[in-house]
């Protein structure tokens, strides 16, 4: 089924770079682009850097990295508002030529009284309109003010809430030019969305309330109003809005953690909109189905043991080529490295035996240190309870069987554990949980023969020969390297 075309559908992410991509912004970014590209349309980006206080360009670089690495590529941008003051300025002075603004020169010390007084009395802290017929000399320092319509409802129909009414009553004359010639948020965004002919603004629902300030603003500049979409809020576990005391919220968090960009997309798309009982969506999949008539008004609630599972998912279905250069990245220094850890095809070899045991890329990468570097280290937990004397004999007799195998294949593995079984009275996993702490220092790991063929002959037969000589040495508490 084609998709439909709407070259006209102008979107944008329009972030404030006072730091991370967390996870509501990067969502709120995965929402506009696949509507964009669902319809053949067109995805702005927009720094949104006015407040040059808190604006970083450490921010601005760590937004841009977390995009590029959740693959969301954008059309046209980035756009800088600090580089757009003097149009800010031009259409602020049209505003004031048109009398839809006016000049406040009204001290702080009087606005935060008068803020004070209306709150005592249980009213808004608006601006009471002081300046409003006044008029202020362009000599003395003042701001500009909108001048917003009184007594009006102000509508809009929310693409994904509804109709949604608001009094302009409860509204004050914001100020969209401030004393240092700097424009205000509220006005910066419209006159942004007028000249780049932004048709959708699709953002978190913590902008509601902007929108009935912005929708005037709009109007007065004589602009068509955008539609308006509004994503609901994602909570912690615990039904309070998403913070860092739930963790990490940081999209490049989540990539130090061994995370898949693709499995964090998939989750992210999922918080808030469906495709009937579909979990697991490829990007060709996510960009064909989108759409924003599934997309809940409901607060969604993340989950990171979902997030766990579907990372899962995505390592476990990756190639073990494609896993290979994470894998590496995921991997601290080898100090020591052994003979396989320059061949290409052992790599590739080893991240496919490995994958389906790792919910994560650092999961991968520490299963996988002990078969490329002989610095593994002993679980000292592994050792107390498992490389003891009582399992002293089982090494020792592994270790002449399988120093005297001369086919050390699988099916040769296979026949040595089977005549040890016999001859000790002994289980496999029994016979295989010293033979696994001794290669790989823990007592989680692959099937013991995957074990064995992939640390090869001598290291096995070396790492064995330091178990059993672990076994019948009193424990203590530290590390024990081989």
């Amino acid at each position: 089924m084609p998709l439909p075309k709407d070259p006209s559908m102008r979107v944008r992410f329009a972030p404030s770079p006072t730091g991370h991509l967390h996870l509501g912004g990067a969502r709120t970014a995965l929402f506009n682009f696949l509507l964009a590209r669902h319809y053949g349309g067109t995805l702005v980006l927009r720094i949104e850097d006015t407040d040059r206080e808190r604006s970083t360009q450490d921010s601005i670089a760590a937004i841009l990295e977390g995009l590029g690495w959740l693959d969301l590529s954008w059309d046209e941008g980035p756009f800088y508002q600090t580089g757009r003051f003097d149009r800010y300025r031009e259409l602020a002075m049209e505003l004031l030529e048109k009398g839809h603004a006016y000049r406040c020169d009204c001290p702080p010390d009087l606005l935060e009284s008068k803020r004070a007084e209306a709150m005592k009395q249980g009213l808004p802290p608006r601006y009471d309109g002081r300046c409003r017929d006044r008029s202020v000399s362009p000599d003395r320092p003042h701001v500009l003010r909108f001048r917003t319509p009184e007594k009006e409802s102000i509508v809009f129909d929310d693409l994904i809430r509804g109709p949604l009414s608001f009094d302009s009553s409860v509204l004050d004359d914001l100020i969209i030019i401030r004393s240092d010639g700097g424009p205000t948020y509220n006005f910066a965004v419209v006159v942004d969305d007028v000249d780049m002919k932004i048709s959708h603004v699709i953002r978190g629902d913590d902008h509601i309330n902007n929108t009935p300030r912005q929708i005037p603003i709009f109007r007065a500049l004589g602009a068509p109003l955008p539609d308006f979409a509004h994503l609901p809020m994602i909570y912690g576990p615990d039904r309070t809005r998403l913070s860092k005391r739930h963790g990490a919220t940081s999209v490049m968090a989540y990539r130090d953690m061994g995370f898949l960009p693709q499995a964090l997309v998939n989750y992210l798309v999922r918080l808030g909109w469906s495709h009937k009982d579909q979990e697991i969506f490829t990007r060709e999949e996510l960009v064909h189905f989108f759409d924003l008539d599934h997309v809940g008004s409901s607060p969604s609630v993340f989950n990171p043991e979902k997030l766990l599972w579907l990372n899962a998912h995505y390592i476990k279905n990756t190639p073990g080529a494609d896993l290979v250069p994470l894998l590496k990245e995921a991997l601290p220094p080898l100090p020591d490295p052994l003979s396989q850890s320059s061949d290409p095809g052992y790599w590739t070899r080893l991240a496919d035996e490995l994958k389906g045991r790792s919910k994560t890329l650092n999961d991968l990468a520490q299963l996988a240190h002990p078969f490329l570097d002989r610095s593994r280290t002993i679980d000292p937990e592994a050792r107390k309870k498992v490389l003891t004397l009582a399992n002293s004999t089982v090494l020792e007799q592994l270790s002449l069987a399988l120093r005297a195998l001369e086919d050390w294949s699988g099916e040769g593995l296979r026949n040595v554990f089977a005549q040890m079984g016999e001859s000790l009275h002994m289980k496999l996993g029994e016979l295989a949980q010293p033979v696994r702490v001794a290669i790989t220092g823990k007592t989680v790991s692959p099937g013991i023969f995957e074990v064995l063929l992939l640390a090869g002959r001598e290291i096995s037969l070396a790492r064995l020969e330091e178990a059993l000589r672990l076994s019948r040495e009193p424990v203590n508490n530290g590390n024990t390297h081989d």
